[in-house]
């Protein structure tokens, strides 16, 4: 059974958190930024999986095989893109609309790599 509704494709920053961090946290908040971008700030607790390397077919990080994905990156256009990709591979995958941008937007914590106030590059 799909832990994401019949045919949702994209969720808001909300939804994206309550699959992730909720009470049934299932899903891996997947960053697919580049390294610039993930080192300047990041959700809490995402995984990094940059699209480019998804692109020339690179494997997911081990703690996303086999689990939920919720595709995020800056705006919420190469997200779709990484979410296409990982769907194709049989991944059951949503991304965020508005991306970071509007993770943050919602007062949603961003953090750089050492765990302090991050901000969105």
């Amino acid at each position: 059974m799909s832990l994401f509704s019949t045919g949702e494709d994209r969720v808001t920053v909300d939804e994206a958190v309550r699959y992730t961090r909720g009470g049934d946290a299932r899903a891996v908040l997947l960053d697919v930024r580049e390294q610039r971008e993930w080192d300047a700030g990041h959700a809490p607790g995402a995984v990094f999986a940059p699209l480019s390397g998804l692109a020339a077919g690179a494997a997911l990080p081990d703690v996303a095989r086999e689990r939920p994905l919720v595709v995020i990156c800056r705006s919420g256009q190469r997200s779709q893109q990484a979410a296409a990709l990982l769907a194709a591979r049989g991944a059951q995958v949503v991304d965020v609309k508005g991306g970071m941008r509007a993770w943050s937007a919602a007062g949603y914590p961003v953090v750089d790599e050492h765990g302090n106030s991050g901000s969105i590059a």
